[in-house]
């Protein structure tokens, strides 16, 4: 047989080398034994941690431990030689700070390997789990003039010279004369758009990269990430409940019954609690929860001694820190909470009858926190628009979305999934940097 892949071990004697040869497609690798008798020597000089190489030999069940079968090898070829002295990724456990600083080669290790083919499986899993159910995929755009979420950091696209940024009368940036003839930015969701195709054909999801210009360094936050964005139109708050609480069960136990052996090997050198809190959140419904329901049991958990670093009361917006007490410590399980107070979500939540409230919903999970962010859509025009004016917002970049209310306004909803939160769950890697090939952070976007 043939056997291609990569050297990521080699050891033995003056008579036979023992190598660990891998081709990237599992977290196993395959024993190569070379016989120093029939191989020649200078040849076996270059096999080294690194190098790749072509292996042809008779494959036979191993009779030493560790593995089920090898390969006798009949003869070597190297492919690409690599220096053992200059090479990154030495046979020595690195730390994941190290392997950052070299996230070019970083990608051959067993850690991303395992990842990666993860992360590929879960992006399978969405798009089959969307199919199956009759979604349709819409590509919404990368580049924009609205900001859904309100927050304003976001990337500009400009082809102007900015050494001679055009003005107008009143000194402010001529955006008419750049290449969109207005000011554009790079997307921080694609659900606005994604609300006009489930308008159209019903049921949508939106599968794309996202940008937020947010300067910060923490293990939760990329500059660019990957968004899943489901938009329905006819469903009220309870069956996007429902279907974002099936939506991630089944992400999960398709990890569970398509990556057991990357799963164990990161069970094993990462989080020995992964396999186990993946199970415990299939077989048991989520807890719903309002969010004054949980402002309570937070300042009562205070009342008897627990510390948060932030405060908790009625109108605060949740930190991790509380959302995972929620979880973990109280009702030791997903949560899924809903009705918060209109003030710290955004305009196009559908309003509760209490005019106070909206029909915001966020699943919880264990070590994660939010992992789901999504509403019950505001179908009302006459609301709407009093809310944009509540908060003060410029409709000249929104009548197009104001008029999915105008003409044939439906009860909608929809919701967002982080693919790289989620990741994070299935991977039990802690920092976000560690479960996309290339991370975009402040003063970071190498490669």
């Amino acid at each position: 047989m043939l056997a291609k892949g990569w050297v990521r071990t080699k050891r033995g004697n003056k008579q036979i080398k023992f190598i660990a040869l891998n081709d990237g497609s599992t977290i196993n690798n395959i024993q190569i034994v070379a016989n120093t008798e029939l191989l020649d020597e200078e040849l076996l000089k270059k096999v080294t941690t690194g190098a790749s190489l072509a292996v042809k030999g008779k494959l036979e069940a191993s009779v030493g431990s560790g593995q089920a079968v090898e390969i006798q090898a009949s003869e070597i070829e190297v492919l690409g030689e690599c220096d053992p002295m200059r090479f990154p990724l030495q046979k020595k456990d690195t730390t994941l700070e190290y392997l950052r600083t070299v996230a070019h080669m970083r990608l051959r290790t067993n850690t991303f390997g395992a990842v990666l083919r993860i992360r590929n499986a879960m992006a399978f899993a969405i798009h089959k789990f969307f199919n199956e159910k009759g979604f349709v995929y819409l590509h919404t755009p990368l580049i924009t003039e609205s900001d859904a979420e309100g927050a304003g950091d976001m990337f500009q696209v400009t082809t102007m010279d900015l050494k001679n940024i055009p003005l107008d009368k009143k000194g402010n940036v001529d955006f008419s004369k750049d290449f969109f003839g207005k000011k554009t930015s790079l997307t921080v969701s694609g659900q606005l758009e994604g609300e006009l195709g489930a308008t159209a054909v019903g049921e949508i999801y939106t599968f794309g990269p996202t940008f937020r210009a947010e300067n910060s360094n923490t293990p939760r936050h990329l500059a660019e990430f990957w968004m899943i964005e489901p938009e329905m139109a006819f469903y009220d708050i309870n069956d996007n409940m429902e279907l974002a609480e099936e939506f991630v069960k089944y992400l999960v136990q398709y990890a569970l019954d398509n990556c057991m052996d990357d799963l164990k090997f990161l069970n094993d050198k990462y989080d020995d609690g992964l396999i186990a809190r993946m199970q415990s959140v299939i077989g048991i419904p989520f807890q719903k929860v309002t969010y004054t329901e949980a402002v309570e049991i937070l300042e009562k958990a205070i009342a008897d001694g627990i510390k948060f670093e932030y405060p908790v009361h009625w109108g605060t917006d949740f930190q991790s820190e509380h959302e995972r007490y929620l979880v973990e410590k109280h009702f030791q399980k997903p949560v899924i909470l809903i009705d918060f107070p209109k003030d710290i979500k955004a305009f196009y939540m559908k309003q509760n009858e209490d005019g106070r409230t909206v029909r915001g919903m966020d699943v919880l999970f264990p070590k994660i926190g939010e992992i789901i962010g999504g509403s019950e859509r505001e179908a009302s025009l006459e609301k709407l628009e009093q809310r944009i004016d509540e908060l003060g917002m410029s409709r000249k970049n929104l009548e197009w979305y104001i008029d999915t209310r105008r003409y044939g306004s439906v009860p909608h909803s929809g919701f967002g999934l982080g693919f790289e939160r989620l990741l994070l769950f299935v991977t039990g890697m802690a920092n976000i940097r560690d479960v996309i090939p290339f991370p975009r952070t402040p003063k970071n976007a190498e490669f």
